[in-house]
């Protein structure tokens, strides 16, 4: 069934949105702040090494960088692209309608909770290539494998972070249904090299979530995702990285 995989991902982030919010009533505020640190941490070193996978190689036995200038170039441009649209803006404008909707008028944190969910669970190549597998073919296993881990990550930032986190299967399902449905048409685009850019600039914008959840700073990294799309059209310029 196409769309299947959508749907499981999205469940799933309500299912651990769910326990972790019956969890978090179980521990004290100092208590639910360290899991806030936690969850950071864990995070960043989960974009650490997606970044790393893309930016190192192994040439005649020795470690290698490289694509320093295309995560430059990409962020620097995706940001400048998502500031002058607003994108963080617009995120925060239907988190707060959502507060408001789903009567959770009373939590200060709604917002911060959904905003920072949902940029975790929406970015990253498996989103993408899991949804286009599900298109073209019905095949949801990359989909179903994003969905364990979403329930994880989504269980333990709600249970510090509060409920707003439960409600990033909202944008993940919009999202992930979208490419589902478009997946003929996008699929041609997703080349090996494209996906490989991808994933290494999605996984320095996941770094970024990890940073505002351990330092408390406001990385505006809605505003960076642009980012993405510049990572996927320079797979096709004539020079590589």
């Amino acid at each position: 069934m196409i769309g299947l995989g959508t749907m499981i991902n999205s469940a799933a982030i309500v299912g651990g949105g769910l326990l972790g919010h019956f969890a978090g009533k179980l521990f004290r505020q100092e208590q639910q702040e360290s899991f806030i640190k936690a969850c950071g941490v864990s995070v960043m070193f989960i974009a650490v090494a997606g970044a790393m996978q893309g930016m190192l190689t192994v040439d005649n036995g020795k470690i290698v960088s490289g694509k320093s200038m295309l995560a430059v170039l990409c962020l620097a441009l995706g940001t400048l692209a998502g500031e002058l649209i607003g994108i963080e803006k617009g995120f925060e404008r239907f988190g707060a309608w959502l507060k408001v909707k789903t009567g959770n008028s009373g939590d200060a944190g709604f917002v911060n909770a959904f905003v920072t969910a949902s940029l975790t669970v929406c970015i990253g190549a498996m989103a993408i290539v899991g949804a286009i597998q599900d298109g073209i073919s019905g095949d949801f296993a990359t989909l179903a494998v994003k969905a364990v881990l979403d329930f994880i990550i989504i269980a333990v930032m709600t249970s510090s972070l509060g409920k707003g986190c439960a409600f990033s299967a909202i944008p993940v399902f919009f999202f992930e249904g979208a490419i589902t449905l478009l997946a003929r048409l996008i699929a041609p685009v997703m080349t090996e090299q494209a996906v490989s850019y991808l994933s290494l600039i999605g996984a320095i914008l996941i770094f970024c979530v990890g940073v505002n959840l351990v330092w408390e700073k406001k990385i505006r990294v809605a505003n960076m995702l642009p980012a993405v799309l510049f990572a996927v059209a320079a797979a096709y310029l004539p020079w590589e990285f």
